[in-house]
């Protein structure tokens, strides 16, 4: 699950952290590249992204995963630097690269020495336009997309459960399908077809430069001016607003396929900070996943894995930054002697608690800190502040609504989180799953959780 943080002040136990936003700078370029730089000077190395405000919930019926695909197909090489070249560029220049494609954004990153940053900018800028779509690299190309999807979905038990699980969970929502993409669309893609998603989406108009490191805000608006000024802008047809429709009534899924090991997945339909950005609510949910499954004393741990013993494990998810909709999923293992149904009614019984008794300060205050502490420790990674910045920004919001995240948590009372329990967990917003194992020999075992619906390589 996704959860970081950015710009706060405050104290917990053992821990003292400030900071403030007098360190990031924020410009933008004549043709709509969006450029936002953050100083941490405390190493020599910078870490550079670029983001596209595409992903797997842009994508129609019939091209799913196509976003994916495109990813693949960025690092065959441009005109200039042919295939591998980038590749052999960075890891020469002592840097490392890699890319991430998610249902809201696409993003290519590259950490590097600070006095290689115009490097960066020079092959994204590059690739940004001169992409080479080779028909036979993409018929090589799609071919690894394709195992992919069967090495990290249908061999695995837990993804392809998730999978199946999304795609009655949201009904009309585009996050019920994968990331990764059907196999079907998956077979009869085209080189044509990435090529004209690549032309629709891939201009600085539709981007964001994100760059933290030892660098200096002006030096890395010249260097992006230089490299990325002249790139025309594109026409974007603005996304049509999605609205989850209302469920009827409670969902189910049974999953019957070869595993080792049983699943439970319980999900509510609830908002995320870009669909309900004025309330308290996504911050009381995310506070919410932590009183339930953040740490050896949260209550799924310390009731249903230690204390009756009825869990092998358990786990609880939200996003705060989702483009559209959002689920709030509890997931759990069942023990060698729990029955399915037994390990279900045992959840339903930790959300019924919820809803009915408000919890002690004492316990709020735990889950409070945990919260904190894990994203003050998240700030040593430059990645993790990219992202801090990045997400609220492809989201529909701005990277200066992560100032407030440690604000809003502490003030979420025990009264609230009583409250959303009761607003959002009910039946008629409820979809739940079991994975039930048919076990045969040489089976594929559970290889863990698979909620991120997120793709790194």
């Amino acid at each position: 699950m996704r959860r970081w943080i950015f710009f706060l002040i405050f104290c917990i136990p053992g821990i003292t952290y400030a900071a403030n936003q007098s360190g990031i700078k924020e410009y933008k370029l004549d043709n709509g590249l969006k450029i936002i730089v953050k100083e941490d000077h405390r190493a020599a190395v910078v870490f550079s992204s670029i983001w596209y405000k595409v992903g797997g919930a842009y994508e129609p019926n019939g091209l799913t995963g196509i976003s994916h695909a495109l990813e693949h197909m960025m690092f065959r090489g441009t005109a200039k630097y042919g295939p591998g070249k980038l590749s052999e560029i960075v890891n020469t220049n002592g840097g490392e690269q890699n890319a991430m494609t998610s249902n809201d954004f696409t993003v290519y990153y590259q950490s590097l020495p600070a006095d290689k940053l115009a490097l960066s900018l020079e092959l994204e800028a590059d690739r940004m336009t001169n992409l080479t779509l080779n028909k036979d690299d993409f018929t090589k190309e799609i071919q690894v997309v394709m195992e992919e999807r069967r090495m990290r979905t249908e061999d695995n038990p837990q993804a392809l459960t998730i999978e199946r699980f999304n795609a009655i969970a949201f009904i009309n929502d585009p996050y019920r399908h994968p990331v990764v993409g059907w196999m079907s669309d998956l077979q009869q893609m085209t080189v044509e077809n990435l090529r004209s998603w690549y032309q629709q989406w891939y201009t600085p108009n539709n981007a964001v430069l994100i760059v933290v490191g030892d660098v200096k805000p002006e030096n890395v608006f010249n260097l992006a001016k230089k490299y990325f000024g002249n790139i025309p802008t594109k026409p974007l047809e603005p996304i049509k607003p999605t609205q989850e429709i209302l469920s009827l009534g409670q969902r189910h899924l049974d999953v019957k396929i070869p595993a080792q090991l049983p699943w439970i997945i319980l999900g509510y339909n609830t908002p995320a900070l870009t669909t309900d950005s004025e309330s308290n609510d996504p911050y009381a949910l995310t506070l919410i996943a932590y009183l339930l499954a953040g740490g050896e004393s949260s209550r799924l741990n310390k009731n249903l894995v230690r204390g009756q013993q009825i869990a092998a494990n358990v786990a609880a998810n939200y996003d705060l930054y989702n483009l559209y909709s959002n689920l709030f999923l509890l997931s759990a293992t069942p023990g060698k002697q729990t029955k399915n149904e037994d390990l279900k009614k045992a959840l339903g019984k930790e959300i019924l608690s919820l809803q009915k008794d408000l919890v002690t300060q004492d316990e709020l205050s735990r889950a409070k800190a945990l919260l904190i502490a894990e994203h003050v420790f998240g700030q040593d990674s430059l990645t993790t502040q990219a992202i801090n910045l990045g997400l609220p920004e492809v989201t529909g919001l701005s990277w200066q609504r992560e100032a407030e995240f440690v604000t809003r948590i502490e003030n979420v009372t025990a009264q609230q989180i009583r409250s959303v329990a009761k607003r959002y967990f009910t039946p008629e917003n409820l979809t739940t799953a079991v994975l039930d194992p048919i076990l045969q020999p040489g089976a594929p075992v559970n290889k863990g959780p698979a909620h991120e619906n997120s793709i790194i390589h």
